[in-house]
C-alpha cells in the first residue's frame, strides 16, 4: 500500500490540526536596553526595530507587550563611560538608574516577570564580564561582585536574575546571597552554555560593553564543545538554578536539544542581537521574506527544545499573533 503523508498537508486547516510545534507570545522574554534620562528613544544602528530607551517610555513600551500577551522582559543597562570602574561598583548603587527603574518597572506592573542580568560588562571600564587583574579574570573575586548587584538587583525587585558571566561557581554563590538574605522566592535563569560567539556585535553596540583588552574565551565556552554543556548544567542544577539558558540559540540548536533530553529544568535559549540582525538586513535588501525567516528560525528554537525564548522579535511576533 502506498502511504500517502501529504493527506495530512492538504489544507490549512488539516495542517494546523496536526501539527507539532506550536509559538505562543507565552513563550517569550523580550530583552529591552535602558539608558537613563527621559523621553530617550535611540535606535540600535545594528539592529532595526529596536531601540534604547529611557524609563518614561520603557514603560510605556512594557504596557504596550503586555496588552499583546508578552508578559516577561530581560532589562539590560547602557551605562556611559563616565559611570564605569573597574569594579563595576555602579552595579550595586541603589541610586543608580538601572536599580531605581527596576522598581518603577515591579511596581507599575507587577503581573510582569521582570529579568534582570548579572555580569560587570556593563559597569566596568575593562568591559569584561569578571574583574581583570594584569590581564587576566579573576573568578573567585568575582563572584563577590555578581553577589552584590544580585542582591542590589532582587531588592529592587526583580524576579529572575539572569548570570551571564560564566564565572565558575556563581550561581552557588548568588543562591547563598538570596537565601540567606531572605530572598529564596528570586529565580536564577542561569546562561548554562554561553558560548563565544561572534553573534553578540549588536548587543555590544547597545551597551557599548566591548572588552577593552583581549576576548572572553577564557570563561565563555568554545564553539567546538558539545558535551561541555552538560557539565555546566550538571554544576548549574547542583548549584540552585532554576532555568537553564543556552546562548546564542541557532549554531547551537543542537545543544538546546542535547539539555532538553538530559535535564528536568525548564530549558531557556537566546535568540541573540547577531541572528536578529541577520535576519533584519537581509529582508531590508530583499533577499529574503524577513516575516516568515522570523517565523521559521523561532519554530526551529521551540522545536529543538527551548521552553523560554529570549527574543528581540517577541514584540513583532506578538503583533502577528494579535
Amino acid at each position: 500500500m502506498l502511504r500517502r503523508p501529504r493527506r495530512n498537508r492538504k489544507s490549512q486547516g488539516i495542517r494546523d490540526m496536526v501539527e507539532e510545534t506550536r509559538l505562543s507570545v507565552k513563550d517569550f522574554i523580550f530583552p529591552l536596553f535602558l539608558i537613563d534620562g527621559i523621553n530617550q528613544k535611540v535606535e540600535v544602528a545594528s539592529m532595526p526595530g529596536i531601540y534604547r530607551l529611557s524609563l518614561d517610555l520603557m514603560l510605556q513600551e512594557i504596557e504596550a507587550c503586555l496588552s499583546l500577551g508578552i508578559k516577561a522582559f530581560d532589562i539590560f543597562p547602557a551605562y556611559p563611560e563616565v559611570k564605569k570602574d573597574k569594579l563595576a561598583t555602579e552595579s550595586y548603587n541603589p541610586d543608580t538608574f538601572y536599580l531605581k527603574a527596576i522598581y518603577k518597572i515591579k511596581s507599575t506592573f507587577p503581573e510582569a516577570v521582570v529579568m534582570t542580568d548579572v555580569a560587570m560588562d556593563p559597569y566596568s571600564s575593562d568591559g569584561h564580564d569578571g574583574l581583570v587583574k594584569d590581564g587576566k579574570i579573576l573568578n573567585d573575586e568575582t563572584l563577590e561582585i555578581l553577589g552584590k548587584m544580585s542582591l542590589a538587583q532582587a531588592q529592587a525587585g526583580a524576579d529572575i536574575l539572569g548570570p551571564s558571566d560564566m564565572m565558575d561557581g556563581r550561581v552557588g554563590y548568588i543562591r547563598s546571597v538570596l537565601d540567606e538574605n531572605g530572598f529564596t522566592d528570586v529565580s536564577i535563569m542561569s546562561y548554562t552554555a554561553k558560548y563565544a560567539s561572534a553573534f553578540y556585535g549588536p548587543f555590544r553596540d547597545a551597551l557599548d560593553s566591548a572588552p577593552k583588552m583581549g576576548d572572553k574565551k577564557t570563561y565563555q565556552m568554545d564553539p567546538a564543545n558539545y558535551y561541555e554543556a552538560l557539565i555546566e548544567a550538571d554544576l548549574d542544577t547542583e548549584e540552585g538554578a532554576d532555568f537553564l539558558m543556552v546562548k546564542p540559540a541557532l549554531a547551537y540548536l543542537d545543544v538546546i536539544r542535547l539539555l532538553k533530553d538530559n535535564s528536568n529544568l525548564p530549558i531557556a535559549a537566546y535568540n541573540v542581537s547577531g541572528e536578529y540582525a541577520m535576519i533584519k538586513a537581509s529582508a531590508e535588501r530583499g533577499w529574503i521574506d524577513g516575516e516568515r525567516a522570523m517565523l521559521e528560525s523561532l519554530l526551529s528554537i521551540k522545536r529543538a527544545g527551548a521552553n523560554v525564548i529570549l527574543s528581540y522579535f517577541a514584540k513583532e511576533f506578538g503583533l502577528l499573533e494579535k
